[in-house]
């Protein structure tokens, strides 16, 4: 396209590269091409409009010596490209124009894109929005992960149970990465280390006889918002070091000849395998191995370009570990640093702790994630060696500042010697990091205060607090236009870009006629997403219901189960009083399940059951309906959070780190019935406690109740609501093939509730009547949901973003100049 710097193509222009990709890159015309290869050539011609930013955006970053920050992530749930890359280079209506008149809609294109899968849940999606912010606040920065062939499952519903099928996404083509074959560096595996004296005297240690893997690099242009910053996504995938072993062809054996190359390229198979059996821990182990292992390398080829002196390495790069799964990038970049660059241990072990920081999100402590010792020393041997002495360095250290106390050693240890020999990799990344944070000021409380108290009493500079935040690009602008356009109209564009504006729309709540186009539009959207139900679940529900939601990773902490409880005690109320006067209800559950998580399956379908009876029982027919829609993805997500009436953040208090599902419900609009946990409390205090609905135990008194010795059969005895519903569900009442079906939930309920789903059930019940008190004043209802929406300008993942900049990484923007990248 002739186009000069900085103009925006018009129509014509897209038309001509649209029509180019399909004819010259596709080889297909109107007649011949499918719907996938009209949004592969819509997909190519948007890519064209990215090229030159990105290059130029690489070019700044070399020519003004920018510090950098790589995120390192197992997780970036990305979902579909092409809207939020429209949206980011400000075309949408340009393209919106170009397509129509063509004969083509936009939206019908972009639902042929297929979800980009690789990540599970709220970790995956976090890495997704803060690297369109570091584009949007043009922060020099990478991201880094793997090139998952297959991503997270894709969930089914067979037999009202959840079943997993593997999800293929690359199959469609990925019209979004560009591979770089001159990227390719050496995983090693296996083998022994051996120790020999240099010739200045000093032991050094030379790991021999491993096996190599190569990592190749496909890169993702990341866009920000109408600037020209273009950053890098770059995933790793693994491919054999030789094609297939030629003596074994030589003989015949094809299958041997190959199988190698099969084994190897398994690392960057599949998101999560299965890791309750031994083959599929290791191979997770790899995974991790991996992806540190290629991205320390390629930061050291990046930095070697312009610096020769590796004491600037931290003045230069910043590493932020997401979560525990990179944690083996320490000790990589350690042994790089002194086996490869000879460095002394004080000289490298400086830099590394001035490089890394590390984020912690969980408060689980299941979820801290160890890895066997005889595991990790065979297939990382050196790397076990550079743990141990990190280890010996460290306890000295602490028995220096705590004599005689050794059980906090034994705490504090990065090696847990209790029963089986264990590496922790929380301890690891805490003494190995400048800064570790949490991710909501609860959760950073309960940190310093409980799970790394220890550290924080060696260490208490190291800690602090970045609330997690989500992008309103996508969240808002992207997947509620309708909506979008009119807070725009109201209160102009800037909010796109600074989230606080939203604060103006608070006199605007007390605005009638501004409240009935508000509610106009959620009931717009509403009927958007009761269409999408008809079609997949053949359940016919009102958009003048409410639409009650829970949508997140199935889990017990995250207590599905007590919210299909209220729904089973609700039912039978409308059973037993016919005229009961309670607003109509669409109650939406949405996740996956871990494939080897019984329970969590289980839940899954005594929702499906349930619906089952509640959704063909005309009794209730016109007042409530239960529904699980399959494969929640953030596709699924985009229509649902417009839609939502009500957000269901119900984890017991003291169990969720944050949670970002919540910030993204409440900016569409919808209101929170939640606990006191994870950002659920930051939420409140933006949006005033009037404006949500706050339930249940704080997360001292879960830690007293417990520790008085919790007796959930109290409760059962007590609430005579409860105990009915628990003995229709451990009866059979919503399984009546297989009436044991269910039981295991209840006892797991009566002997133990270690989620105290029982003490919180009467509170539950007391706010859900709130909620159908304040909903049957419509004008009310409007009015604290624009409340909610204007309170969350904290929530943008910009402000958290800002913060690390500024506290953690000290980097500042890099604006890139166009043009640059015009001139050979």
């Amino acid at each position: 396209m002739n186009q000069t710097e900085n103009q925006q193509p018009t129509v014509a222009d897209l038309q001509r590269s649209f029509i180019y990709h399909l004819h010259h890159t596709l080889v297909k015309d109107k007649f011949s091409a499918t719907k996938s290869d009209l949004y592969l050539a819509l997909a190519y011609a948007v890519r064209d409009l990215l090229a030159d930013r990105w290059l130029e955006t690489q070019q700044s970053y070399y020519k003004n010596d920018a510090k950098r920050v790589y995120y390192i992530s197992m997780e970036f749930l990305m979902g579909r490209t092409l809207g939020n890359a429209l949206i980011n280079l400000g075309v949408m209506e340009e393209w919106d124009t170009a397509l129509k008149e063509l004969g083509l809609t936009i939206e019908e294109l972009q639902e042929s894109e297929w979800d980009a899968g690789l990540g599970n849940g709220g970790l995956g999606r976090l890495a997704a929005c803060f690297l369109d912010s570091l584009a949007t606040m043009q922060l020099p920065a990478y991201g880094y992960g793997i090139r998952y062939e297959y991503g997270m499952f894709y969930q089914k519903i067979v037999d009202n149970g959840q079943h997993e099928v593997p999800d293929n996404w690359l199959r469609y083509q990925n019209p979004w990465e560009f591979d770089r074959q001159e990227h390719l560096h050496p995983i090693r595996y296996g083998g022994r280390v051996v120790d020999y004296t240099d010739r200045d005297g000093s032991l050094r240690h030379s790991w021999v006889d491993y096996y190599e893997v190569m990592a190749l690099a496909y890169d993702v242009p990341i866009p920000g918002y109408r600037n020209s910053t273009v950053n890098t996504l770059r995933l790793w995938s693994a491919k054999a070091s030789r094609d297939f072993d030629l003596n074994f062809f030589n003989q015949g054996n094809y299958v041997g000849s190959v199988e190698s190359k099969m084994k190897t390229e398994n690392i960057s198979k599949v998101l999560y395998p299965a890791d309750h059996m031994l083959e599929g821990k290791e191979l997770r182990l790899r995974q991790e191995y991996f992806l540190s292992s290629a991205t320390v390398q390629d930061i050291f080829y990046r930095f070697a370009k312009k610096f020769d002196d590796l004491k600037k390495l931290p003045d230069q790069v910043a590493i932020q570990l997401n979560d525990t799964h990179p944690v083996l990038s320490i000790p990589e970049l350690l042994r790089i640093l002194m086996d490869e660059k000879k460095l002394t241990w004080d000289e490298a072990w400086a830099i590394t702790v001035n490089t890394f920081a590390y984020t912690n999100h969980t408060i689980l402590q299941e979820a801290l994630e160890t890895w066997p010792v005889p595991m990790l020393g065979a297939l990382l041997p050196r790397h076990l060696q550079i743990i141990f002495e990190i280890n010996r360095r460290f306890l000295d250290e602490v028995a220096v500042r705590f004599p005689d106390d050794p059980q906090r050693l034994q705490r504090m240890s990065i090696i847990d010697e209790r029963g089986d020999k264990l590496v922790r990799m929380a301890h690891l990344a805490i003494v190995a990091s400048h800064s570790i944070n949490g991710v909501s000021a609860l959760h950073s409380t309960i940190l310093k205060e409980d799970l790394f108290r220890d550290f924080y009493e060696l260490w208490p500079e190291r800690f602090n607090n970045k609330t997690n935040g989500i992008t309103q690009r996508r969240w808002l602008r992207h997947c509620n236009p309708w909506l979008s356009d009119l807070i725009s109209e109201a209160i102009g564009d800037r909010w796109t870009v600074d989230l606080d504006e939203l604060q103006k729309l608070r006199p605007l709540a007390e605005d009638s006629e501004f409240r009935k186009r508000w509610m106009a539009i959620k009931r717009m959207n509403k009927e958007r997403l009761a269409r999408y139900i008809y079609q997949r679940n053949c359940v016919d529900v009102s958009p003048d219901m409410l639409f009650d939601c829970q949508t997140k990773r199935i889990h017990e902490y995250k207590r599905q189960l007590l919210n299909i409880l209220q729904v089973i005690a609700r039912y039978n109320r409308l059973k037993e009083y016919p005229g009961l006067e309670l607003p109509p209800r669409t109650v939406i559950f949405a996740g996956k399940a871990a494939p080897s998580y019984t329970m969590a399956k289980l839940i899954i379908k005594l929702i499906n059951h349930v619906g089952m009876v509640v959704n063909n029982d005309p009794a209730v027919h016109q007042q409530l309906k239960v529904l699980f829609l399959a494969n929640y993805s953030v596709s699924l997500a985009e229509r649902i959070f417009p839609a939502a009436d009500l957000s269901e953040q119900i984890s017991t208090a003291g169990t969720e780190a944050s949670g970002t599902g919540n910030m993204k419900y409440a900016l569409n609009g919808a209101l929170t019935i939640g606990t006191l946990d994870g950002a659920n409390i930051e939420i409140m205090e933006e949006v005033g406690e009037e404006n949500i609905f706050i339930f249940g135990l704080t997360t001292p008194q879960a830690v007293t109740l417990r520790a008085a010795g919790y007796r959930p059969h109290d409760y059962y005895y007590r609430l005579p609501e409860l105990k009915q519903v628990l003995d229709q569900i451990s009866s059979g009442y919503f399984s009546p093939g297989n009436p044991g079906l269910f039981r295991p939930l209840v006892d797991n309920l009566l002997s133990t509730d270690y989620y105290l789903l029982l003490a919180d059930f009467d509170a539950y019940l007391d706010a859900q009547a709130d909620v159908d008190r304040l909903y049957m004043i419509p004008d009310e209802w409007a009015r604290k949901s624009i409340l909610n929406t204007a309170g969350m300008g904290k929530f943008s993942s910009d402000r958290t973003i800002g913060e690390y900049a500024r506290d953690i990484w000290q980097i500042k923007p890099q604006p890139v100049v166009r043009g640059e990248a015009r001139h050979w």
